[in-house]
């Protein structure tokens, strides 16, 4: 056994301080419990020479003033290799779907973003078969696609169609990130990919909302080291799936508030940008593969304009949003095809029949939205007759662009819909002509 380095001397909720008697644990250095080796503690800081502050990640009852602890010699790890392909872990690399222990080479999850410098990629177009996103959205290799939306309004379904329409590609490995989610949710997911066979291409890192901040707040960064490895070392295209990125932020917000450290003025975590962008900097592409990422993102009271929604939005390239107001009305995708954006909505990237189709399809959509008042007041009658056909055209486009889930059928009895690029421009094209 190692010699002991310290003792706990003070508790605060999950952070703790060892007064060290021993040589210096390295910074973010697992420290472990004598009586306990299960239980780790994390060197986040040293308010002075002889006390390390840690963080108690798992949230461990066993942590008590006077445990002795000593140094394990590494940080937090995650297992490599296909061992983890088919398997649920947690953010600190334990399987949590009942299955045998992972055995064989561990990775730091700690590791500097990989230069970028000189590599250029030619951009290359993922159909997704879902409508809205193909044509609003483009799904691109290597990118960052967000889908916006409050509670109950269709995120984790319409990232699960994604995984379920993209990932079964035997090309490219697929990773599920939960964070803060409902552990329903997960199993669900998980019993959807088994039954799809799809399960065998794809690794699940949960951190869900029963769990303690520090494992929430770590489980994105344990994701992306598994991801880097099979771009890599394996050199495939990882499709990187995020539930919810909010719960990220959130989590480490929770973190900042128990160590002490001043909030910003939104009340979020005076480190939030660096916080996101330590992630998203480790979600590239390089010339070994690439990582493609879809996240999920919580409104909080369905309020756009909340600081951290912007600040992941500002990190990402497409943002889908979907709206309340949609959903009520029944529509599935409830997307909201004004407020969807995406930069990667240029004639270089998806051509120029598909780039003038989608403008002129924004023009009559934002049309549409000015003259709703004007009919609440004066009525449809009253519109000119170009209006009254862009109208029209619209609430075409609005019907056009529900589609039913292949991962809702035993939900609502519907079939699955699955559409090809040319089938959704060719439709666009018909509406555009009536």
């Amino acid at each position: 056994m190692s010699d002991v380095v310290g003792q706990v001397t003070s508790i605060r909720g999950l952070v703790c301080e060892v007064t060290l008697v021993g040589v210096r644990p390295e910074s973010r250095e697992l420290l472990m419990l004598v009586d306990d080796p299960a239980a780790i503690l994390e060197v986040i800081d040293y308010p002075n020479a002889y006390t390390a502050r840690c963080l108690n990640i798992k949230g461990s009852s066993k942590v008590r003033r006077g445990s002795a602890v000593i140094r394990s010699g590494t940080t937090v790890t995650v297992p490599q290799g296909r061992e983890v392909l088919g398997r649920i872990l947690n953010a600190v690399g334990e399987p949590v779907d009942g299955g045998q222990p992972i055995s064989g080479e561990r990775k730091s999850i700690y590791q500097p973003s990989p230069p970028t410098e000189g590599f250029t990629a030619k951009p290359e177009v993922l159909v997704t078969g879902i409508k809205v996103i193909d044509f609003f959205a483009p799904f691109v290799k290597g990118r960052k696609i967000g889908i916006i939306g409050g509670a109950g309004v269709g995120k984790t379904v319409l990232t699960m169609e994604l995984i379920h329409n993209i990932a079964k590609d035997d090309t490219k490995l697929a990773m599920f990130v939960g964070i803060g989610e409902r552990i329903r949710e997960g199993h669900e997911l998980y019993e959807t990919l088994k039954e799809r066979g799809i399960l065998d291409r794809t690794t699940m890192l949960m951190g869900q909302m029963h769990e303690t901040s520090a494992m929430r707040a770590l489980v994105g960064i344990s994701a992306a080291a598994v991801a880097e490895y099979f771009r890599d070392q394996e050199k495939r295209d990882v499709l990187f799936f995020v539930d919810n990125i909010y719960r990220f932020i959130q989590a480490s917000n929770e973190l900042a508030t128990t160590i002490g450290t001043m909030p910003s003025e939104g009340g979020y975590q005076a480190t939030m940008f660096s916080d996101l962008r330590r992630l998203q900097d480790r979600l590239s592409s390089n010339q070994n593969g690439s990582i493609t990422s879809v996240q999920a993102i919580y409104i909080p009271a369905d309020d756009l304009s909340d600081p951290a929604v912007q600040e992941i939005a500002g990190q990402l390239d497409s943002t889908v949003v979907l709206s309340r107001a949609v959903a009520e009305s029944g529509i599935r995708p409830a997307v909201d095809l004004i407020r969807t954006a995406s930069s990667l909505l240029a004639p270089e990237i998806v051509g120029d029949r598909h780039y003038v189709l989608a403008t002129q399809t924004q023009a009559i959509m934002q049309k549409y939205d000015s003259l709703k008042n004007i009919i609440a007041i004066i009525g449809k009658s009253e519109l000119s007759p170009d209006e009254r056909r862009d109208y029209e055209r619209a609430q075409k486009f609005i019907q056009y662009f529900s589609q039913s889930f292949h991962v809702a059928e035993d939900l609502n009895g519907q079939t699955g819909e699955y559409f090809t690029l040319e089938q959704t421009l060719q439709g666009v094209e018909e509406i555009l002509l009536s």
